[in-house]
């Protein structure tokens, strides 16, 4: 008899050996952005080949804000939890606050995003705080700001960040904790 529990979902503290599992997510997520002309939101240059990203990406293992989400021991997902990024106005309460959301897009429509941020929420209750916030990307079609909607968040203020040669569009989202 076949174990059904192999194909489970199962989601778990990372720590600096889930280091390049991460930034093999973020790249699988950025070629998919740009085979989709959608180049505004995390640019097209590799993140594992740019060691301001790697550093922050073994800084959250380290730290312990980060958690995968794994099928039969395969990572399909990672969250990232903590305090707020400087660029979006600050909480007038405790917060938690989701830094980095990314799931492998060979598993899109099953769900790996909710759980993670349903995950982020326990987190958040075990620590007694009734808010957890994310920022997004706001520019194209607004999409993912639509599915941070479709996941109990709602739009409260945007912003915008300058990078080297742009403006960065984006939009803070929070969910109430009952």
């Amino acid at each position: 008899m076949d174990d059904v529990t192999t194909d489970q979902l199962v989601i778990r503290a990372g720590d600096p050996g889930d280091v390049a599992a991460v930034l093999s997510l973020l790249d699988g997520a950025t070629r998919w952005l740009v085979a989709r002309g959608r180049t505004g939101q995390w640019g097209s240059a590799s993140h594992s080949g740019n060691p301001r990203r790697v550093a922050q990406v073994r800084r959250w293992a380290t730290d312990g804000d980060l958690y995968l989400a794994e099928r039969s021991g395969v990572p399909v997902g990672a969250i990232v939890v903590g305090d707020a990024v400087p660029h979006v106005p600050r909480a007038t309460e405790p917060e938690l606050y989701v830094n980095l959301l990314v799931t492998d897009r060979a598993h899109a429509g099953e769900g790996i995003g909710g759980r993670l941020l349903d995950h982020a929420e326990e987190l958040a209750r075990e620590q007694g705080l009734g808010l957890l916030r994310v920022d997004c990307y706001a520019g194209d079609d607004g999409a993912l700001i639509r599915y941070y909607e479709s996941q109990g968040f709602t739009a409260t203020e945007p912003f915008t960040v300058q990078l080297v040669n742009r403006l960065w569009p984006g939009q803070l989202l929070e969910r109430r904790l009952a």
